[in-house]
């Protein structure tokens, strides 16, 4: 079992930026793929970014691609997501999810995830 939970989630203008954080208990956390989705009202939920245990590969959604950048430092169990260029679109509660085999950019394959974080970008 992985237990995760994020932090970092606010109101901000656009242009602005937001550093979201997800800390990991339970499972050895340098074994576990991580990933970032968000869900906005009326819609489904959607991958935004995903990094591999080790660190060394990462996936990005093309609508966040030049702007967020996911990072992990498995020393502090903890993977963050640093979003600068923040766009009214990406306003949506964020989640943080994480799986035990290799990373992917599917929401289905992953078996944890956080209570979610909301993230409001205003115009």
């Amino acid at each position: 079992q992985v237990q995760l939970v994020e932090a970092g989630g606010g109101l901000v203008q656009a242009g602005g930026s937001l550093r979201l954080s997800c800390a990991a208990s339970g499972r050895a956390f340098s074994n576990v793929a991580l990933g970032w989705f968000r869900q906005a009202p009326g819609k489904e939920r959607e991958f935004v970014s995903a990094i591999s245990s080790s660190g060394g590969r990462t996936h990005y959604a093309d609508s966040v691609k030049g702007r967020f950048t996911i990072s992990r430092d498995n020393a502090k169990n903890t993977v963050y997501l640093q979003m600068n260029s923040l766009k009214p679109q990406d306003t949506a509660v964020y989640y943080c999810a994480g799986r035990t085999f290799g990373v992917t950019t599917y929401y289905a394959d992953y078996n944890y995830w956080g209570q979610g974080t909301q993230v409001t970008v205003s115009s």
